[in-house]
């Protein structure tokens, strides 16, 4: 019978000690997303064109987007952008892919 690696001892204990920096990070997507939806609801409500502005979130979020909940903001703002900058918004899709798609 072929034994299960993830019953071994050593990857049990690998899994403990990394525990609480899984969740960890799924607290700070929390936060993130608290704070970032406040802003891309305030950029669609307002119509808001300034490129400086919308980046700026986007550079933000990008540091998020291996989150759902933020990769749905991250998308939500693209659609939003790419009224006002096809190119540029391309350019943050493809930095998405870079970072986080790992559909190879």
């Amino acid at each position: 019978m072929k034994k299960n690696h993830s019953d071994t001892p050593a990857i049990k204990n690998l899994v403990e000690q990394i525990r609480p920096l899984i969740e960890y990070t799924r607290e700070l997507a929390r936060e993130a997303e608290e704070l970032y939806a406040l802003e891309v609801a305030a950029i669609i409500t307002d119509q808001e064109s300034d490129p400086g502005r919308i980046e700026h979130c986007l550079d933000g979020i990008l540091d998020y987007c291996y989150d759902d909940n933020m990769l749905l903001l991250f998308k939500k703002l693209c659609r939003h952008y790419y009224t006002i900058n096809p190119v540029a918004t391309s350019e943050y899709v493809n930095i998405y892919k870079d970072i986080w798609d790992n559909n190879d």
